[in-house]
């Protein structure tokens, strides 16, 4: 039963959060997300990296909160930090936690995953989070802690350890492929005994595992999108966590909440970084912000043939290896096809050669810009995203409000969030395929192409792309109900999930000791 009465202290915690640190979708969610539950009247705050790149941006008016933070982890490793702050529209405090030796040289979006430091850089945000709530804690308490991806996977497990799990554990999966395995020998690099390196705690397959430990030592779990949720208690999707999954959903400790997007950032009636401003019923500065996208780009100006929109990280989840097999096919129908991302440099040089190859029909942005990506999502036609797997995807639901139609495979929360067009209906709001192959991706292309050609069709899809509500309204409801579950499961003393696998002495297949 969801809540609207009861008003909650929430922190939120996440390594990359818009509009200061952005890799990817965790920034979009836990940039927008605070704002949603403070609309609802929870004292909802944030806390993240301190990052070079906020500090030295004097926009962001970062300031002074606690100058020294000394954060124990173990006996031989006291890491001297600091928490700066910021705000989130100007009232939501977002905590930045550092040191001189993490995050102090994360310069640019790009650098904020830094592989070369390993684990190190997690388990000291991971363990400064109680420090920091120990010494804030009379100025404010948080009644649950949301944590998000294997980044945070240590913050449940030291709440535990440390004796503070009355406060209630949120663990969100934005994506299982990502999981933090590392060797056991982290635990007491950790400040965390060896007894945990077990089955039914933090052990996967002879590694330690961050993301599965954050699960269960959660007091709830979640995904991002409902079809996720089911999709991920399956081998073809469950990362070797199939079975741990499962068990959670059983007993009522996983959930799938579909992702929002932020209506005020992503609204083409206001958006200051596209030439043309439309909205519903007054769609025709959509068709300028076409033409002014050609122009931008050197293709052909002309109205009557489809410009199809990709704005992806370039990686082989986003189904890109289609997209190869049948690109030549797509650019002979005719079409324009315009790229943006960064990722796999193998991806990059291909569709910087697709464009030398097809000057006319081709263009490759290889880089990471917002006001650009705003550009092509209302210059844009279709939109592509032939996701591999996709936990929720924000993409779709942007090119929507945008009046952009999506071209999806059916998977995870493509499928909930993506229905095939049906013009003798009159349901529906993008082009769907199911199988993982070229010649579905080709045939819905084209499917979508020939019903371009058709403006009385085409105009009834796009006024429809732009009455969807894919806003943060039900869902920050939904989370409210899942914090609610969390806290009252620690007030109530109540085992946390790894504690009830244990007692059960269930042995699911994911793990190995």
């Amino acid at each position: 039963m969801i809540s609207a009465n009861k008003k909650m202290k929430i922190l939120i915690v996440s390594v990359e959060v818009s509009p200061f640190a952005k890799v990817g979708g965790l920034a979009d969610v836990a940039g927008a997300l605070p704002k949603a539950l403070a609309k609802l009247g929870h004292d909802v705050r944030v806390l993240m990296p301190a990052y070079k790149m906020i500090e030295d941006n004097p926009k962001y008016k970062v300031k002074p909160l606690i100058d020294k933070l000394s954060v124990s982890i173990n006996p031989h490793w006291i890491e001297e930090g600091f928490v700066k702050q910021t705000t989130i529209s100007g009232d939501i405090p977002v905590y930045l936690v550092g040191s001189k030796r993490f995050f102090s040289k994360a310069t640019e979006s790009v650098k904020v995953y830094d592989i070369e430091a390993g684990a190190d850089p997690y388990i000291f945000l991971d363990r400064a989070v109680p420090t920091f709530i120990e010494a804030f804690k009379k100025e404010w308490m948080p009644d649950v802690i949301h944590c998000n991806d294997w980044h945070t996977g240590l913050i449940p497990v030291y709440l535990e350890h440390l004796k503070l799990d009355n406060i209630g554990t949120v663990f969100t999966i934005h994506n299982l492929a990502y999981q933090g395995s590392f060797d056991k020998s982290l635990l007491p690099n950790a400040g965390l005994p060896e007894s945990y390196f077990n089955m039914f705690q933090m052990e996967a397959y002879g590694r330690v595992n961050f993301l599965k430990s954050g699960l269960v030592f959660a007091h709830k779990a979640n995904t991002v999108s409902p079809n996720y949720a089911k999709e991920i208690q399956t081998e073809e999707y469950g990362a070797g966590l199939q079975g741990l999954l499962k068990d959670l959903a059983d007993h009522g400790n996983l959930r799938g909440i579909l992702n929002g997007i932020d209506y005020d950032e992503f609204d083409p009636n206001s958006d200051p970084n596209i030439p043309f401003q439309y909205s519903a019923g007054k769609i025709a500065g959509k068709a300028k912000c076409k033409l002014a996208l050609q122009q931008e780009f050197g293709l052909p100006q002309d109205e009557n043939i489809p410009v199809i929109g990709l704005v992806s990280r370039l990686a082989d989840q986003k189904g890109l290896d289609l997209i190869k097999e049948v690109v030549a096919k797509v650019l002979g129908l005719p079409t324009q096809f315009v790229v943006l991302g960064l990722g796999d440099k193998t991806y990059e040089s291909y569709f910087k050669s697709l464009q030398k190859k097809y000057p006319n029909h081709m263009r490759a942005n290889i880089c990471f810009d917002a006001d650009l990506a705003s550009r092509i999502y209302a210059g844009s036609d279709l939109f592509l995203m032939p996701s591999r797997f996709e936990p929720c995807g924000l993409g779709q639901m942007i090119s929507l409000r945008y009046g952009t139609i999506p071209i999806v495979r059916k998977t995870g929360g493509l499928t909930d969030t993506v229905i095939e067009f049906d013009p003798i209906a009159h349901i529906g709001n993008g082009f769907v395929f199911e199988e993982y192959k070229a010649a579905a991706l080709l045939e819905t292309i084209q499917r979508g192409v020939k019903t371009f050609q058709n403006k009385e069709k085409w105009n009834e899809l796009v006024e429809r792309a732009l009455k969807s509500d894919f806003s943060w309204k039900l869902s920050a409801l939904e989370y409210i109900d899942l914090y609610e579950a969390a806290v009252a499961k620690a007030k109530e003393g109540q085992q946390t999930m790894q504690a009830s696998l244990m007692n059960k002495g269930l042995k699911v297949e994911c793990c190995q000791s």
